[in-house]
């Protein structure tokens, strides 16, 4: 595979030395990456109002949220395999045109088994927009400016995952749960407008996923939904960890199979396993603080929801504000140490949390939430661009597929792994500070792995391009595939 062309590539006779750089495309990944995340989070509030509408059981109206989810982080690599051989600006255009166009089909839907169907179409294309954010963000600029570009969507991303409880109470308030599906059309036709307009012509053309790429989805999906159903049921009774053993094979299985190899090579080669490591780590502690602090604000005599929902916004304030200064701080700083510095102030941030007490006023929770909230931006946009500046430039859609897919996992692990943390406490409030120790354990973790990727790098050649993005000032060393979509179509 690594004479094919990726979809960030071209011809050299397609870049020019007076590459303009396309924020518009840096922006409509972030819009891609703000409804992708959005989704997987907006639909959990409207459960109940879903099976009561349908007629059916809450197991099966579970498949709304499911029925995204299990497809998204199993095609996740699939996706990125077969984006290395296909054209971007296609498969672009057409997956958000197809995420759209299932979402209006929920919306739509006469009876449930219409609902699941759709999402799990959804779920598909939702894979291979993951894939394509980070793509689309690093090739749209220079090499010099991937820091600012890449946290853009790294910053809208979780932003999205954060708000969608949010943004899913107040329309299932005040309009309906089919509105939930239909808020996100406009934001994929702005996305797709600006994708039509900018993203430069030419490349590969469409073709099917070959038998290959099906085969390996089923492995990573089985191997996902092992894991995912035993930490879910392991609260009730620890024995069903047991569950997740299978999931080891499988995986090791897919590690051989021509549809695995590519990623490891990639890895290998770039010297990003531990960088990989440290976006799920991190992602699953945010996931599993959030929902767990959630959790507790609601409690029987706790705040309200609109109450809960202002307290947890202080969370992506932070991140936001602090999102625009990573990507400067990584291209003018390195990525690395802007990475690592993330990591470090949002374990400091989950740390000061871990003593929360029922006499804590939603301030006291919602400043500590800010601290960790500028860590995550801190961390985003600088660690995604440590990870498409190190890889070989024909794999960059294999690159970006692994670093979605462990930002996509931790974010499902998270509430599953708290969940099971708080059986260790006495009390409710114990559980509580169990959970969030165990939040706090992931965030430290992933900033040893960034270290340890520093360490593991250190005696590479330049030519690895494992250094931060500031190292290519000079025109000679930017690749033609770094200047491809900033080049004029």
């Amino acid at each position: 595979m690594a004479t094919q062309q990726s979809p960030a590539t071209s011809t050299p006779g397609d870049s020019r030395a007076g590459a303009t750089d396309r924020w518009s495309l840096v922006f409509a990944a972030g819009l891609i990456s703000f409804v992708a995340m959005l989704d997987m989070n907006v639909v959990n509030l409207a459960l109940t109002d879903i099976a009561n509408a349908f007629d059916v059981s809450p197991t099966t109206a579970q498949w709304a949220v499911l029925g995204y989810q299990l497809p998204l982080v199993a095609l996740l690599l699939p996706a990125g395999r077969w984006l290395d051989q296909v054209g971007l600006r296609a498969a672009l255009l057409l997956s958000v045109a197809c995420f759209a166009l299932c979402s209006a089909l929920a919306a739509a839907a006469p009876w449930a088994s219409w609902l699941i169907a759709a999402r799990l179409a959804q779920g598909a294309f939702g894979a291979v927009l993951f894939v394509l954010m980070p793509v689309l963000a690093a090739t749209a600029v220079r090499p010099e400016l991937r820091g600012r570009a890449m946290s853009v969507p790294a910053t809208l991303g979780p932003l999205g995952a954060v708000l969608g409880p949010v943004i899913g109470g107040l329309l299932l308030d005040h309009v309906g749960w089919r509105a939930i599906f239909l808020v996100k059309l406009p934001i994929c036709l702005a996305a797709w407008l600006i994708a039509r307009r900018d993203a430069p012509r030419g490349g590969g053309r469409l073709r099917l996923p070959d038998r290959g790429s099906l085969g390996d989805a089923a492995l990573i999906g089985s191997a996902i939904a092992a894991v995912l159903l035993g930490l879910t049921l392991a609260p009730d009774a620890p024995l069903w960890l047991l569950l997740a053993l299978p999931s080891v094979p499988l995986v090791l299985f897919w590690l051989r199979r021509p549809g695995g190899r590519p990623v490891a090579t990639v890895l290998r080669a770039s010297g990003t396993a531990a960088v990989n490591g440290s976006v799920l780590a991190l992602a699953a502690g945010f996931a599993a603080n959030h929902f767990l602090l959630a959790q507790y604000l609601r409690r029987e005599d706790g705040e309200s929801a609109t109450a809960t929902a202002l307290t947890m916004l202080a969370f992506p304030l932070g991140m936001v504000v602090a999102g625009r200064f990573g990507g400067r701080l990584a291209d003018r700083w390195g990525a690395r140490p802007t990475a690592i510095t993330g990591a470090a102030v949002t374990a400091l941030g989950m740390l000061l949390l871990i003593p929360v007490d029922t006499d804590w006023s939603s301030p006291d929770i919602a400043w500590r939430l800010a601290v960790a909230g500028v860590g995550m931006g801190l961390n985003g946009g600088p660690v995604q661009a440590l990870v498409m500046t190190s890889a070989p430039p024909d794999q960059l859609a294999t690159a970006g597929s692994a670093v979605q897919l462990s930002r996509s996992l931790g974010f499902a692990l998270g509430p599953a792994l708290g969940t099971a943390a708080t059986l260790y406490g006495t009390t409710e409030i114990a559980g509580v500070r169990a959970g969030l120790t165990l939040a706090t354990t992931a965030a430290a973790l992933a900033v040893a792995l960034l270290t340890l990727h520093h360490r593991t790098t250190k005696g590479r050649k330049p030519t690895d391009r494992t250094e931060s993005t500031t190292s290519t000032d000079s025109t000679d060393s930017t690749t033609e595939t770094d200047r491809t979509i900033g080049s004029p179509a």
